[in-house]
């Protein structure tokens, strides 16, 4: 795993420094201490994200760790789309030599395309599904939430927006799969989110499966604070909402030792209308051979900025939004906000809203 660690690390310094040295050239008649000015800049903001990675559970400032957070992230999809447009002008100017200012213009398309990035991630949009079942014996109303990722990233500020709208689609359930935390419990303490999860309303209760996020925030920890709210924690268990719905809660797919799914599905009576909450869509086709009804999942944030939306697609059977499979029906949820870089190109941040009904065939 680690040779992984190590390509990774080395494509972004390589890219960096091509970027580093497009730039240099820009700036070549520039005075010397400006050039040097800038170049500091530069290379302060391609390492600021490991900086503040190391030092997430330290005890610095909240606005210094939040800054630094900011920072680096921003400059993850800077750093994306500049090179790619950098590259693309410069074959450009192989081909037609006339064309020389293919660094400025792709710098600056890169910051609108960052705008506009901006402005899909601050607005999510709500997506509404309707599944008809045999199984249910009213009509219920889930608000599913997914990659809330509260911490540098999302604030409270913004936790209490997420909040209003998930009020204010009238949910009997509210389901969150998953990362309800970032990278640290520590910022999420200091802005008190415990009263945000409190103002969450249903009729027949908030219930969460931990992402892989809890266990890097530590899962402990993870576990305490989601104790502090109203939200019932499903680690591996099994929750009865109302009479005619089981939700199946599994751990994450980081914890070796979680229970099997078909250890889980047969806990319940088979004519419950099952929901597994699942975090990370990799067990989708075990769901449909256990005759799952519902299959829930987030995680993937549908790579949350393009191309990475491909790789995405390429990875998992259902990398994003919903299928209908043999016997299941499956969601996997792009989330509410994100890790990182406050951007989505090519996605849209989400909320999905699922109505499920009686069959229409029951009804008559």
């Amino acid at each position: 795993m680690w040779i992984y660690g190590v390509l990774l690390l080395a494509i972004y310094l390589g890219a960096n420094a091509y970027l580093f040295w497009r730039v240099l050239a820009l700036i070549s008649s520039l005075p010397l201490a400006l050039r040097i000015g800038i170049s500091v800049v530069f290379w302060l903001a391609a390492l600021m994200l490991f900086v503040a990675m190391a030092l997430r559970n330290v005890d610095i400032s909240a606005v210094v760790a939040r800054t630094m957070f900011n920072i680096g992230s921003v400059w993850l999809v800077f750093l994306l789309y500049a090179v790619l447009l950098t590259l693309l002008f410069d074959l450009v100017h192989i081909f037609l030599p006339a064309f020389s200012h293919g660094t400025p213009i792709a710098l600056c398309i890169t910051l609108l395309i960052m705008v506009v990035g901006y402005a899909n991630y601050r607005n999510p949009r709500v997506e509404e599904i309707e599944i008809e079942s045999d199984k249910i014996e009213q009509e219920l109303r889930l608000a599913v939430i997914s990659d809330v990722h509260l911490g540098h990233g999302t604030t409270r500020r913004m936790f209490d927006e997420y909040v209003e709208l998930i009020n204010r689609q009238n949910a009997d359930i509210v389901l969150i799969v998953g990362d309800l935390i970032d990278n640290s419990l520590r910022p999420v303490r200091e802005q008190h989110m415990e009263e945000i999860c409190a103002q969450i309303k249903s009729t027949k209760g908030i219930y969460m499966v931990l992402g892989n996020h809890e266990y890097i925030s530590g899962v402990d920890d993870a576990v305490a604070f989601i104790n502090d709210t109203p939200i019932s924690l499903l680690r591996d268990s099994v929750a009865l909402p109302c009479e005619s719905v089981a939700i199946i809660g599994r751990d994450d797919r980081i914890n070796r030792h979680r229970k099997s799914l078909e250890t889980l599905v047969s806990e319940v009576d088979s004519a419950l209308f099952k929901i597994v909450l699942d975090h990370q869509p990799y067990d989708i086709a075990i769901s449909n051979s256990l005759g799952v009804d519902l299959h829930l999942s987030g995680h993937t944030h549908r790579g949350q900025v393009w191309p990475l939306s491909w790789l995405v697609d390429a990875m998992y059977e259902q990398g994003y939004g919903y299928r209908k499979w043999s016997n299941t029906h499956a969601y996997v949820s792009s989330g509410l906000s994100l890790w990182g870089p406050p951007f989505r190109i090519g996605t849209r941040s989400e909320i999905v809203v699922i109505t499920l009904k009686l069959l229409r065939q029951a009804r008559q």
